[in-house]
Protein backbone atom coordinates (compact mmCIF):
# COMPACT_ATOMS: atom_id res chain seq x y z
CA UNK A 1 0.00 0.00 0.00
CA UNK A 2 1.12 3.70 -0.56
CA UNK A 3 0.14 6.30 1.59
CA UNK A 4 0.97 9.55 0.70
CA UNK A 5 0.26 12.42 2.99
CA UNK A 6 0.06 16.30 2.29
CA UNK A 7 1.90 18.27 4.98
CA UNK A 8 2.34 22.01 4.91
CA UNK A 9 5.21 24.40 5.73
CA UNK A 10 3.09 27.53 7.70
CA UNK A 11 4.23 30.27 10.04
CA UNK A 12 5.07 29.50 13.53
CA UNK A 13 1.37 29.10 15.15
CA UNK A 14 3.16 30.50 18.41
CA UNK A 15 4.73 33.46 16.59
CA UNK A 16 2.75 36.37 15.23
CA UNK A 17 1.07 36.03 12.32
CA UNK A 18 0.77 39.22 9.62
CA UNK A 19 -1.18 39.71 6.57
CA UNK A 20 0.67 41.89 3.63
CA UNK A 21 -1.83 44.72 3.65
CA UNK A 22 -0.61 45.01 -0.36
CA UNK A 23 -1.63 41.77 -1.54
CA UNK A 24 -3.67 40.42 1.00
CA UNK A 25 -1.21 37.57 1.46
CA UNK A 26 0.31 35.92 4.63
CA UNK A 27 3.34 37.83 5.57
CA UNK A 28 5.67 34.43 5.20
CA UNK A 29 8.95 36.14 6.10
CA UNK A 30 7.88 37.67 9.41
CA UNK A 31 8.58 34.74 11.18
CA UNK A 32 10.17 31.17 11.89
CA UNK A 33 8.23 28.28 9.30
CA UNK A 34 6.77 24.51 10.73
CA UNK A 35 5.28 21.48 9.12
CA UNK A 36 1.85 22.55 10.36
CA UNK A 37 0.93 20.10 13.41
CA UNK A 38 -2.19 18.99 11.59
CA UNK A 39 -0.19 17.14 9.32
CA UNK A 40 2.36 15.84 11.46
CA UNK A 41 -0.70 14.00 12.88
CA UNK A 42 -1.65 12.65 9.79
CA UNK A 43 2.00 11.68 8.92
CA UNK A 44 1.70 9.75 12.51
CA UNK A 45 -1.69 8.26 11.22
CA UNK A 46 0.39 6.68 8.37
CA UNK A 47 3.44 5.81 10.25
CA UNK A 48 1.71 3.71 12.80
CA UNK A 49 -0.85 1.70 9.75
CA UNK A 50 2.96 1.20 8.46
CA UNK A 51 4.83 0.13 11.53
CA UNK A 52 2.11 -2.78 12.04
CA UNK A 53 1.79 -3.48 7.98
CA UNK A 54 5.41 -4.20 5.88
CA UNK A 55 5.44 -3.46 2.88
CA UNK A 56 3.26 -0.09 3.45
CA UNK A 57 5.30 2.84 1.76
CA UNK A 58 4.82 6.53 3.17
CA UNK A 59 5.33 9.72 1.03
CA UNK A 60 5.06 12.85 2.10
CA UNK A 61 3.86 15.75 -0.31
CA UNK A 62 4.28 19.27 -0.45
CA UNK A 63 3.62 22.35 -2.10
CA UNK A 64 5.42 25.14 -0.74
CA UNK A 65 8.84 27.37 -1.58
CA UNK A 66 12.32 25.97 -1.75
CA UNK A 67 12.77 27.28 2.22
CA UNK A 68 10.91 24.51 3.27
CA UNK A 69 12.98 21.68 2.30
CA UNK A 70 14.49 21.83 5.72
CA UNK A 71 10.75 20.92 7.06
CA UNK A 72 10.10 18.44 4.61
CA UNK A 73 13.20 16.77 6.31
CA UNK A 74 11.83 16.51 9.62
CA UNK A 75 9.03 14.48 8.39
CA UNK A 76 11.63 12.26 6.55
CA UNK A 77 13.43 11.55 9.82
CA UNK A 78 9.80 11.09 11.46
CA UNK A 79 9.79 8.05 9.32
CA UNK A 80 8.57 8.79 6.10
CA UNK A 81 10.09 6.99 3.34
CA UNK A 82 10.63 9.75 0.68
CA UNK A 83 8.94 13.30 -0.08
CA UNK A 84 7.67 14.89 -2.90
CA UNK A 85 8.32 18.70 -3.03
CA UNK A 86 6.31 21.12 -5.65
CA UNK A 87 8.41 24.83 -5.67
CA UNK A 88 7.33 27.11 -7.92
CA UNK A 89 7.59 30.82 -7.62
CA UNK A 90 4.72 31.02 -10.06
CA UNK A 91 2.93 29.22 -7.49
CA UNK A 92 2.91 31.99 -4.53
CA UNK A 93 -0.35 32.85 -3.67
CA UNK A 94 -1.80 30.29 -5.00
CA UNK A 95 -5.90 29.96 -3.92
CA UNK A 96 -7.93 26.90 -2.85
CA UNK A 97 -8.43 25.96 -6.27
CA UNK A 98 -5.54 26.26 -7.99
CA UNK A 99 -4.04 24.20 -5.06
CA UNK A 100 -6.25 21.25 -5.59
CA UNK A 101 -5.39 21.35 -9.24
CA UNK A 102 -1.60 21.16 -8.59
CA UNK A 103 -1.59 18.82 -5.44
CA UNK A 104 -3.99 16.41 -7.78
CA UNK A 105 -1.38 16.43 -10.60
CA UNK A 106 0.77 15.48 -8.19
CA UNK A 107 -0.52 12.97 -6.31
CA UNK A 108 -1.50 11.27 -10.01
CA UNK A 109 2.22 11.74 -10.99
CA UNK A 110 3.46 10.08 -7.78
CA UNK A 111 0.45 7.45 -7.47
CA UNK A 112 -0.74 6.32 -4.51
CA UNK A 113 -4.08 4.12 -2.72
CA UNK A 114 -5.00 6.77 0.23
CA UNK A 115 -3.84 10.49 0.47
CA UNK A 116 -3.85 11.53 4.09
CA UNK A 117 -4.27 15.33 5.15
CA UNK A 118 -5.52 17.27 8.26
CA UNK A 119 -8.83 18.73 7.94
CA UNK A 120 -7.63 22.41 8.06
CA UNK A 121 -4.74 24.24 8.13
CA UNK A 122 -3.46 26.47 10.99
CA UNK A 123 -2.69 29.46 8.30
CA UNK A 124 -5.27 29.29 5.64
CA UNK A 125 -8.30 27.21 7.55
CA UNK A 126 -10.05 26.78 4.66
CA UNK A 127 -11.35 23.40 5.34
CA UNK A 128 -12.44 23.06 2.35
CA UNK A 129 -8.69 21.25 0.21
CA UNK A 130 -9.58 17.60 1.22
CA UNK A 131 -12.97 17.55 -0.73
CA UNK A 132 -11.97 19.47 -3.42
CA UNK A 133 -8.48 17.19 -3.94
CA UNK A 134 -11.16 14.07 -3.80
CA UNK A 135 -12.93 15.34 -6.44
CA UNK A 136 -10.40 16.22 -8.77
CA UNK A 137 -9.09 12.32 -8.40
CA UNK A 138 -12.53 10.97 -8.96
CA UNK A 139 -12.34 8.90 -5.74
CA UNK A 140 -14.42 8.96 -2.28
CA UNK A 141 -13.35 11.93 0.26
CA UNK A 142 -13.76 10.91 3.89
CA UNK A 143 -12.99 14.11 5.66
CA UNK A 144 -12.90 15.10 9.16
CA UNK A 145 -12.47 12.07 10.93
CA UNK A 146 -12.08 11.61 14.71
CA UNK A 147 -11.05 7.88 14.68
CA UNK A 148 -8.75 6.47 11.54
CA UNK A 149 -9.08 3.10 10.57
CA UNK A 150 -6.85 1.76 7.45
CA UNK A 151 -7.34 -1.62 5.91
CA UNK A 152 -6.81 -4.42 3.13
CA UNK A 153 -8.08 -1.86 0.57
CA UNK A 154 -10.68 0.32 2.62
CA UNK A 155 -10.50 2.75 4.84
CA UNK A 156 -13.01 4.01 7.44
CA UNK A 157 -13.34 6.27 10.42
CA UNK A 158 -15.89 8.30 12.46
CA UNK A 159 -16.72 11.92 12.12
CA UNK A 160 -19.00 13.89 15.01
CA UNK A 161 -21.35 15.56 14.22
CA UNK A 162 -23.82 18.34 15.70
CA UNK A 163 -26.55 15.16 16.09
CA UNK A 164 -23.39 12.48 17.10
CA UNK A 165 -21.44 10.25 15.04
CA UNK A 166 -21.43 9.32 11.72
CA UNK A 167 -19.35 5.82 11.10
CA UNK A 168 -18.23 6.28 7.34
CA UNK A 169 -15.72 4.05 4.69
CA UNK A 170 -14.71 3.50 1.87
CA UNK A 171 -12.55 1.21 -0.79
CA UNK A 172 -9.16 2.37 -1.87
CA UNK A 173 -8.13 4.25 -3.51
CA UNK A 174 -9.74 7.29 -1.68
CA UNK A 175 -8.50 10.69 0.28
CA UNK A 176 -9.45 11.01 3.94
CA UNK A 177 -8.90 13.83 6.38
CA UNK A 178 -8.04 13.80 10.04
CA UNK A 179 -8.73 16.02 13.33
CA UNK A 180 -6.75 16.81 16.19
CA UNK A 181 -8.52 13.88 18.12
CA UNK A 182 -5.57 11.24 16.34
CA UNK A 183 -2.75 11.08 18.48
CA UNK A 184 0.15 13.33 18.75
CA UNK A 185 2.88 12.72 16.66
CA UNK A 186 6.25 11.60 17.19
CA UNK A 187 9.32 13.13 17.43
CA UNK A 188 12.35 12.21 15.23
CA UNK A 189 15.02 10.01 17.01
CA UNK A 190 18.83 10.82 16.31
CA UNK A 191 18.87 7.72 13.72
CA UNK A 192 15.96 8.94 12.18
CA UNK A 193 17.39 12.07 11.34
CA UNK A 194 20.53 10.98 10.14
CA UNK A 195 18.83 8.64 8.13
CA UNK A 196 16.45 11.16 6.34
CA UNK A 197 19.64 12.57 4.46
CA UNK A 198 19.80 10.30 2.31
CA UNK A 199 16.33 9.66 1.35
CA UNK A 200 14.62 10.70 -1.68
CA UNK A 201 12.82 13.83 -1.67
CA UNK A 202 12.16 14.93 -5.60
CA UNK A 203 11.56 18.35 -6.45
CA UNK A 204 8.74 19.25 -9.19
CA UNK A 205 7.66 22.42 -11.11
CA UNK A 206 4.28 23.44 -12.40
CA UNK A 207 5.61 22.41 -15.77
CA UNK A 208 6.36 19.26 -15.10
CA UNK A 209 3.08 18.78 -13.57
CA UNK A 210 1.76 19.58 -16.83
CA UNK A 211 -0.13 22.59 -15.80
CA UNK A 212 -0.28 25.16 -18.22
CA UNK A 213 1.38 28.59 -17.59
CA UNK A 214 -1.20 30.54 -18.68
CA UNK A 215 -3.52 28.61 -16.50
CA UNK A 216 -1.61 30.18 -13.57
CA UNK A 217 -2.65 33.64 -14.46
CA UNK A 218 -6.05 33.29 -14.15
CA UNK A 219 -7.43 34.09 -11.00
CA UNK A 220 -9.98 31.42 -9.60
CA UNK A 221 -10.95 33.96 -6.82
CA UNK A 222 -10.75 37.48 -6.06
CA UNK A 223 -9.64 39.49 -3.21
CA UNK A 224 -12.00 42.15 -2.76
CA UNK A 225 -10.43 44.31 -0.10
CA UNK A 226 -7.99 43.73 3.01
CA UNK A 227 -7.61 45.73 6.02
CA UNK A 228 -5.44 45.52 9.11
CA UNK A 229 -7.25 43.74 12.67
CA UNK A 230 -8.86 46.40 14.52
CA UNK A 231 -6.91 47.16 18.10
CA UNK A 232 -7.95 45.21 20.79
CA UNK A 233 -10.64 47.19 23.29
CA UNK A 234 -10.25 47.44 26.87
CA UNK A 235 -13.59 46.09 26.76
CA UNK A 236 -16.92 46.92 29.21
CA UNK A 237 -16.41 47.53 33.04
CA UNK A 238 -19.37 47.03 35.16
CA UNK A 239 -19.58 48.89 38.33
CA UNK A 240 -22.33 47.53 41.18
CA UNK A 241 -24.25 50.54 41.97
CA UNK A 242 -26.97 47.83 42.89
CA UNK A 243 -27.58 47.34 39.30
CA UNK A 244 -24.78 45.41 38.22
CA UNK A 245 -27.37 42.43 37.20
CA UNK A 246 -29.67 44.66 35.03
CA UNK A 247 -26.97 46.17 33.59
CA UNK A 248 -25.47 42.77 32.77
CA UNK A 249 -27.79 41.03 31.28
CA UNK A 250 -28.69 43.76 28.63
CA UNK A 251 -25.44 43.63 27.79
CA UNK A 252 -25.76 40.12 26.96
CA UNK A 253 -28.26 40.56 25.10
CA UNK A 254 -27.41 43.73 22.93
CA UNK A 255 -23.98 41.21 22.16
CA UNK A 256 -26.64 38.09 21.57
CA UNK A 257 -25.33 35.95 24.01
CA UNK A 258 -28.03 35.23 25.67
Amino acid sequence: MKILVLVKDVPDTYGERRLDLETGLADRESGEHVLDEIGERALEAALRHADGNPGTEVVVLSMAPESAATNLRKALAMGAASAVHVADASLAGADLGLTADVLAAAVQRTGFDLVLTGNLSTDGSGGVLPSMLAERLGVPGLTSLSVLEIGDGTVAGERVTDTGTMRVSAALPAVASITEALPDPRFATFKGIMAAKKKPVETLSATDLGVDPEDLSVPRSILVAVAERPARSSGVKIADEGDAGERLAEFLAQNRLV
